[in-house]
């Protein structure tokens, strides 16, 4: 193998070997229990306000933790209760549970390697929080774009503060963190 190419594997490759450390680091340090504040609706929050991945524990947990956070924002530029767009957002979900029973397709399942699209997955989900609201469904897509784009801009304020911070602390150099930038940038690795 050439020395450029054994260069190039070798860059690759510790880029990789850093995005997964970043990634394990993150879930060794998540904090899995929350302290329960006040939201503008009066009900408690679980400390929904923290961006970024590894805010929450294993199994249900996690996923209705996020659920009262969409809720909350929802109601918020929607102008309707959390209480009900919570009961809206469950009712939505319980709806579309898979057939614990039923024996998957083999032929319908994604390709391995491929992302879910957000684009569709939102659609469907404005379209049924519409129906479930009494509202129009423009407006709630336009409400899950922009809570969309909140999380996003969230996400890469929180990685450009960790490759700083690992810099800083001199477990990265600034080319290491750039180079992790640029590949979650090109979409080479995610939050999810």
């Amino acid at each position: 193998m050439a020395a450029g190419k054994k260069t190039v594997v070798a860059v690759a490759s510790g880029v990789f070997a850093l995005a997964a450390g970043i990634g394990v680091a993150g879930l060794a340090s998540a904090d899995p229990t929350t302290t329960p504040t006040t939201s503008p609706s009066g009900a408690p929050s679980a400390g929904l306000d923290r961006p970024g991945p590894g805010h929450g524990g294993p199994g249900r947990g996690a996923h209705d933790r996020l659920d009262g956070d969409l809720a909350a924002k929802l109601a918020e530029k929607l102008g309707v209760t959390e209480d009900k767009v919570t009961t809206a957002l469950k009712e939505i979900r319980d709806a579309n549970k898979p057939d614990p029973t039923a024996k998957p397709d083999p032929s319908a399942s994604p390709d391995p390697g491929s992302k879910p699209d957000d684009t569709a997955r939102d659609a469907e989900l404005a379209k049924a929080l519409a129906g479930k609201l009494g509202i129009d469904e423009a407006k709630v897509k336009t409400a899950l774009d922009e809570i969309r784009a909140e999380r996003t801009a969230q996400r890469a304020t929180a990685l450009k503060d960790r490759l700083a911070a690992a810099v800083k602390a001199g477990t990265l150099t600034q080319a290491e963190a750039d180079a992790v930038q640029k590949a979650f940038d090109k979409g080479v690795i995610s939050w999810r």
